[in-house]
Formats: structure tokens, C-alpha cells, sequence
């Protein structure tokens, strides 16, 4: 079972830990990003969970070995190779926390290897009951090598399933590379994911806030920002262009609906479109006007699962739409919005 606030946490004495996911293709700096984090103390204690593949490169940072698989970073950040089970690795930390053997860590950052499909590593994230009661997916960050991504994006898969997948986009070496060059790579990029915030870093040099904290509900903090979870377009982003329309055949796209659905309708539909679509359905997010409703329920699925709606307090905003977010592979946004219609006349609002 799933729990209740798995997916968004409320505010509580001990607040769920926030986790972000930080993946790329293989050579994208993530370990030269992570390794500039780790180095800014606003940031506070970070857990960092490296997958057994990953160049670690953190040396540099180590001071002291606690045994063979995890080791005591500067300013108590805590470094564990995932050498068996992600569940187990994510447990245990919890456990060595809560019991005072590791650092009161206040943040974990998960960095995959070059070649994951990171969309199992978020249903782990979401739907594992000891992990989504002490903590919760925050986002998924991918790093893009400007000078190797182009060939990458057009050849291999997962670099394009990375992609499409994220909820923040950075670019990587733009100082080694043309401006047309990376121009051509935000093409590239816009066309497997026109809506997350693309940003750049050199050196591994980022403001942390562009991709840390970016949930719907911030950690220990009672502030909903619909519009940045969603990918809003803007919102301080350093790229913005027109999206391709398809990258071997990925598509996103955002349906909205002015007036308020039924409660019935939300869970069903999604269940029967991750049933029907299977692999063509990456990823769902969105919130959804509830008739009779205080405020909005919140939608999330990755690929054929789709986990259960969460109910918020009230509306963040005046704007009162349902809008979901979906990122698809060979399904036409015609097809979504004629199901959505389909689904609105089966299950009508009750009088």
C-alpha cells in the first residue's frame, strides 16, 4: 500500500526527506555537478546514493571510510555505492539516521549510471512503503553533454528516455562547443521535452535552487507551486525555444479542462490508459479540478503505473483548471484528449 502522502508530503515534526534523482548518458557531469553541491554548506547535509556502475570521483571529498560501501563526506554528507538493492541502500540510510549512526542528513541525491532508464528507479521512489514514509521524489535532474549529446540523442535510447523524463534539464561543456551547436542540442532537447526547465552548467557550476526543491510542496513548507512542478515555461529558465514536434516519436503535451470533473472519472481513466498504452505512456503529472472538491487532486504515473490520486488543502491559485501533463511515445495528443472526452461522458458530474 501506498503512502497516503508518498508522492507529496504535508508538513509535519519530521518531515519527509526530499530525493532527487540526477541521471544522464555517460560522460553528461553529473559527478562534477554533484561534486560542486556537495561543496556549498547552504545546502546543508546531503545523502548521495551512487549507482555501483557510476564513476564516483569524489575522492577528493573522502575523509573517513565507515566500511567498504559507504563513506563520511566534508560537512557529514554521506556517500553509499549501491551495491545490492536501491531499496536496501535508501533503508538502511534511513535506519543508520534514525538511530544516530549517520549525520541527520536533510537531503538524499541519487546519481544513476550513464546508462539507466530511470523511470524504474522513480517507482521505487514512489511506491515502496519504507521509503515513501520517511522520504519523496523531489525531481528527476538530467545532464546533457553539449559536445557528445547530439550524436547521443539521435543513437542511443536511453539518452532520449533520460530526457524526456526529467523535470529539469542541464546542459553540460556549452563553453567547449559553438553557439550553433548548442543551439541545434535545445532543439534536440525541446523535441523529446518542450516543458522542463533547461538550464546550463559549467564546471558543474549551477545556483543549486534551479534543480533542488522543486516539488509541488517544498520540503517542511506549506507553499504549492503548481506552475514550477508542472514545467511551466519560463519561471527563470536560461533556454526557452518552440518544441519539435517528435524525437523518436516522443511527445509531450499538457491537457486542460476548464470545467470541474468526477471524482470517479480520475483514477479509472488513468488506470485504463496505462493498461491500454503501456510502454507509449513514460509519465503522467497534473492536478485535477474535483467537482465538490476544496482543492485539487494531484496525478502521477510512470509508465504502467499509475499511483493513487493525493488530495490537497485548498487551490494554490485563482487558476482552477485541471491540467496533466503527458509524455508519450507514439501517442498522438488527439488520441488523450478524445479519451479524456470518452472518459468525461461515462463519468459525468453527479448533479
Amino acid at each position: 500500500m501506498v503512502h497516503p502522502f508518498a508522492l507529496f508530503p504535508m508538513r509535519s515534526d519530521d518531515p519527509l526527506l526530499p530525493i532527487t534523482v540526477l541521471t544522464g548518458f555517460l560522460g553528461s557531469g553529473k559527478t562534477t555537478l554533484l561534486n560542486k553541491l556537495l561543496n556549498q554548506p547552504a545546502l546543508g547535509r546531503i545523502a548521495v546514493v551512487v549507482n555501483e556502475l557510476g564513476e564516483i570521483g569524489l575522492d577528493d571529498l573522502l575523509v573517513e571510510s565507515a566500511r567498504d560501501d559507504t563513506v563520511l563526506l566534508r560537512d557529514g554528507c554521506v556517500c553509499c555505492t549501491v551495491r545490492s538493492d536501491l531499496v536496501e541502500a535508501l533503508t538502511r540510510l534511513h535506519d543508520e539516521r534514525a538511530n544516530g549512526i549517520l549525520p541527520p542528513f536533510e537531503r538524499i541525491i541519487v546519481e544513476t549510471t550513464g546508462l539507466a532508464n530511470p523511470a524504474p528507479i522513480l517507482h521505487t521512489l514512489m511506491s515502496t512503503p519504507q521509503l515513501v514514509s520517511r522520504s519523496y521524489l523531489d525531481a528527476l535532474v538530467t545532464m546533457v553533454d553539449a559536445a557528445a549529446g547530439p550524436t547521443q540523442l539521435k543513437r542511443y535510447e536511453e539518452a532520449v528516455i533520460q530526457v524526456a523524463l526529467a523535470d529539469r534539464i542541464v546542459l553540460t561543456k556549452t563553453d567547449l562547443v559553438r553557439p550553433d551547436t548548442v543551439s541545434a542540442l535545445l532543439a534536440q532537447v525541446r523535441a523529446c521535452n518542450p516543458r522542463a526547465l533547461v538550464y546550463r552548467a559549467v564546471n558543474g557550476n549551477l545556483d543549486p535552487a534551479r534543480i533542488l526543491d522543486v516539488g509541488l510542496r517544498e520540503p517542511g513548507g506549506a507553499s504549492v507551486q503548481v506552475d514550477r512542478w508542472l514545467g511551466k515555461a519560463g519561471a527563470g529558465a536560461e533556454f526557452e525555444a518552440e518544441p519539435a514536434r517528435h524525437a523518436m516519436d516522443i511527445g509531450t503535451f499538457c491537457l486542460y479542462r476548464e470545467q470541474p470533473l468526477s471524482r470517479a472519472l480520475v483514477g479509472m481513466w488513468l488506470s485504463e490508459l496505462a493498461l491500454g498504452l503501456g510502454e507509449g505512456l513514460l509519465r503522467v503529472k497534473g492536478i485535477v479540478n474535483v467537482a465538490g472538491a476544496c482543492g485539487p487532486l494531484v496525478v502521477h504515473a510512470v509508465e504502467r503505473r499509475v499511483y493513487p490520486p493525493v488530495a490537497l488543502p485548498e487551490w494554490p491559485s485563482d487558476d482552477r483548471r485541471t491540467r496533466i501533463v503527458f509524455i508519450t511515445r507514439g501517442v498522438e495528443r488527439a488520441a488523450l484528449e478524445a479519451s479524456l472526452d470518452t472518459a468525461i461522458r461515462r463519468f459525468p458530474v453527479p448533479p
